[in-house]
């Protein structure tokens, strides 16, 4: 996909602090070509990207547009409908865009829920073991629930859709593993929008024209957040886009849109107890980077994360980040396009930027589905 017009400021040269026993992405293979390996993102001035957007909402506003339908995180049994479940909140609100009426759709987990520690229940057996297709996150995100996909009641498709993108790779006990927090990156989430509806259409051939519009549609508007995405963070001053978070679940979103992870607490796994040292390094690396504000998330307890700003004496910010799982419903991230929006306002605001509402133009079908198919022809 051509993304010429986005405009990615470079980012700081802090090293991200090894905090004992933590995770660090390794992204010596991708810088060597670049901040993104994909440097035609850079150097683009931001007018530039206007001028694109306004030319992209002058041509859909020739043409007539369909809404996305409201989220529905519970599907009506239907014996009619094929049972998909999906694991994951992020993945369930992906797939109900493109599924829509055409499947019966289950999530397992809840929002707020933490995939990382997740103990699977025996409601769940029951869903996996119906299913005939389960779309999961992959990158051992989600350990309790692949472990039980394994099981030999499961006949189901298994399609770990995250596993689409190609990872970063992370350090864990002197170890590299892939760093399974994908979504961070909404180009990332285009591909897996695409690897979602492929899954569907194979499931149900007769409902290929449905969920290709459908994804389409979706593309679309994530195509649009994308932009969006990179004008906010271009109103930080190059020397507040440092991140510190409470586990190390931001570093594809760092790394596509201009951002420096200083540190975390913990790695990519929530399962990790930080120590006593770790808190001690995280607050001098703080204290170095000279960051405005620090993050906590809402599916981690704020306790030490206050700790740390308190003892490095900067501002925790007023609003926690959503990281492994959208929002409950009516809250502002309660879908991944409006969690990613509450996030980046809230890094934005916080570090010293000013932020703009999201406000996409609906996509018009027949425009989306030639551009969809022509990017990414059905398998």
């Amino acid at each position: 996909m051509d993304r010429s017009c986005s405009s990615k400021p470079n980012p700081p040269t802090l090293p991200v602090v090894p905090l004992g026993g933590t995770h660090r992405a390794s992204l010596a293979g991708h810088r060597q070509k670049g901040h993104r390996q994909k440097g035609h993102r850079q150097g683009v001035s931001l007018l530039g990207a206007h001028a694109v957007r306004l030319g992209f909402v002058l041509l859909l506003a020739l043409l007539s547009g369909c809404a996305p339908p409201a989220p529905n995180r519970t599907s009506p049994e239907s014996p009619d409908k094929p049972s998909v479940v999906a694991t994951s909140t992020i993945i369930e609100d992906l797939t109900e865009r493109v599924g829509g009426d055409e499947i019966q759709l289950t999530g397992i987990l809840k929002p707020g829920a933490d995939p990382h520690v997740y103990e699977p229940v025996p409601a769940d057996s029951i869903a996996l073991e119906k299913a005939k297709l389960i779309l999961y996150n992959g990158y051992n995100l989600e350990p309790g629930l692949i472990k039980l996909m394994k099981a030999a009641g499961v006949r189901a498709r298994q399609v770990p859709v995250g596993e689409t993108v190609k990872p970063l790779q992370l350090e864990k006990k002197g170890e590299k593993v892939p760093d399974p927090h994908v979504w961070g990156d909404v180009e990332n989430v285009i591909a897996m929008v695409s690897a979602i509806r492929d899954a569907l259409i194979e499931l149900s051939p007769e409902d290929r024209e449905k969920f290709t519009q459908n994804a389409a549609r979706l593309t679309g508007e994530l195509t649009q957040l994308d932009t969006w995405i990179n004008e906010q963070l271009a109103t930080l001053p190059a020397d507040k886009r440092r991140l510190v978070t409470t586990h190390d679940a931001f570093q594809y979103y760092a790394r596509a849109y201009g951002l420096e992870v200083v540190g975390t607490l913990i790695g990519i796994s929530t399962e990790e107890q930080p120590s006593a040292q770790t808190v001690r390094k995280l607050v001098e690396a703080v204290k170095a980077a000279g960051v405005p504000a620090i993050f906590a998330e809402t599916t981690i307890n704020p306790a030490l994360i206050k700790t740390v700003a308190e003892e490095a004496r900067v501002k925790l910010a007023p609003k926690q980040l959503y990281s492994d799982s959208i929002g409950a419903a009516g809250s502002e991230g309660d879908s991944y396009i409006k969690m990613m929006v509450a996030n980046t306002r809230a890094i934005v605001d916080a570090l010293g930027g000013k932020s703009a509402p999201f406000e996409p133009v609906a996509a018009p079908i027949a425009v989306l589905s030639l551009c969809e198919v022509l990017r990414n022809p059905v398998s």
